[in-house]
């Protein structure tokens, strides 16, 4: 794959998925840049400070990246935040936080995003769906609403776009091995009683596989769709989970 004079977006790129996508989007070619609220220092793309479920500052940032580069060809929409939690335990300000940024976020970022690459009549976008877009999980109501709501959303929009020349797929990870798994560890543990270990083999075991991924796993597969090798892709929930949602 070539993403050569390709520009790139990545929202939430510091960290996990995103960042292992920057990386490989960079080393193929692509102009990326990365718009978060955490900035970690690299040569490889470019930072944009953004907080993904603030409207204003995606328009600003999207505007910034369009004024610098004249195009936007590629978009991961992948800036998310979990909450282990079921109804009960969640608080009222935890919900809006969680809904601001996995659902108003994606939406925010297409809705700056796609009226460019509209005017190009081209464009790849994906969106950081999950297992839970598929089935759901335990302790994760409000996280798994979410999940849900930007799978309909992938749907939706790659209708509307398809005339325009641009794919709106959603990939779906399973159990990977990123700093938002760690915090769920960690709270899981809080909560039980159980050692790292214990939960880390549960985990495992919950998979055909028997193992978690790394997010270099789920890059590649993010990689592919955003490429031009994707060609007749589009409104597809692609799960990458160790067999976990076939069960």
């Amino acid at each position: 794959m070539s993403f050569s004079k390709k520009v790139a977006i990545v929202t939430g790129g510091s960290t996990g998925i995103g960042r292992e996508v920057v990386l490989k989007l960079c080393a193929q070619g692509a102009k990326v840049y990365n718009l978060d609220i955490v900035d970690v220092e690299s040569d490889a793309c470019s930072y944009i400070a953004c907080d993904v479920s603030n409207y204003e500052q995606v328009e600003k940032a999207v505007a910034q990246v369009l004024d610098e580069s004249g195009r936007v060809d590629l978009l991961f929409a992948n800036a998310g935040i979990h909450l282990f939690a079921n109804i009960e335990q969640t608080s009222v300000d935890e919900f809006e936080r969680v809904l601001a940024v996995n659902c108003k976020g994606v939406f925010f970022t297409l809705k700056a995003v796609l009226p460019i690459m509209k005017e190009q009549r081209q464009g790849k976008v994906l969106i950081m769906g999950s297992d839970q877009s598929f089935v759901g999980k335990g302790m994760s109501a409000a996280y798994g609403m979410t999940k849900g709501a930007v799978a309909q959303l992938t749907k939706s929009t790659a209708i509307d776009y398809a005339e325009f020349n641009i794919s709106i797929n959603c990939i779906c990870p399973g159990t990977i091995d990123t700093p938002l798994l760690h915090k769920a560890v960690d709270k899981f543990k809080s909560i039980t009683g159980a050692s790292d270990g214990e939960v880390m083999a549960i985990l495992e075991d919950a998979q055909p596989i028997k193992r978690i991924a790394e997010p270099a796993e789920i890059a590649r597969v993010a990689c592919f769709l955003l490429s031009d090798e994707n060609s007749f892709m589009t409104g597809a929930l692609v799960p990458v989970d160790g067999g976990y949602t076939c069960q």
